[in-house]
């Protein structure tokens, strides 16, 4: 019987998670999308390479990724930022040590809606709705054909002068967020740079 573990996913880009380096200017608990210190007027797609990410599974094997990429859409409404993770792909994957494969893994139920947030004078951006589905594989793998959906919600801490957003224990805790399979709390700890794709291509996110 296979222990509990952590599925580690080492990444080259997350839509999940489009934050990285938000652009924030609070007022009233309120944060914005900024470029090079100016509000952002329309939408812009931000893309990214996550640093590293890791997922920590009650019951499940370690899973690491070489590729996790990840699109967002981004504007700012009401004097708030919002958006939505567009694209997550996710390519050689593999569960280590151990005899299962990952036969399948993919975001569900895309996109994902996000926000801006400022909790106290931290900004964070909040991605709600996430859903990725992972199936073991393997004939000597005590999860073999097992599939399990982490999903709920998570909250990164934005900052601007490392051009990122980082997610983990204590930056669920302060936003309130949780990700989940099943009734089991996953533990996820990430870091996530980011960049304007469009019209705000190698402009400055920033609060």
């Amino acid at each position: 019987m296979m222990k509990s573990s952590s599925i580690r996913i080492v990444v080259l880009a997350f839509a999940v998670v489009a934050l990285a380096s938000a652009a924030l200017a609070s007022t009233a608990g309120a944060a914005v999308w900024k470029f090079n210190g100016t509000e952002l007027s329309g939408k812009e797609t931000i893309v990214g390479a996550a640093y590293s990410s890791s997922l920590n599974i009650p019951s499940a094997a370690t899973v690491e990724c070489e590729h996790f990429l990840y699109s967002m859409k981004i504007s700012n409404s009401a004097g708030k930022g919002v958006g939505e993770v567009t694209e997550v792909p996710l390519y050689e994957c593999k569960v280590i040590p151990s005899t299962c494969t990952v036969a399948a893994i993919e975001p569900e139920k895309l996109p994902w809606p996000t926000k801006l947030s400022t909790v106290g004078t931290t900004d964070y951006l909040v991605i709600e709705k996430v859903s990725v589905g992972i199936t073991y594989g393997g004939e000597e793998c005590a999860l073999d054909g097992t599939k399990v959906v982490v999903a709920g919600s998570a909250g990164g801490k934005v900052e601007n002068t490392a051009q990122q957003a980082t997610f983990d224990k204590a930056t669920f805790e302060a936003t309130g967020t949780v990700l989940k399979v099943g009734s089991s709390p996953v533990e996820w700890n990430g870091v996530f740079p980011t960049e304007g794709f469009e019209a705000h291509r190698e402009q400055a996110l920033e609060g």
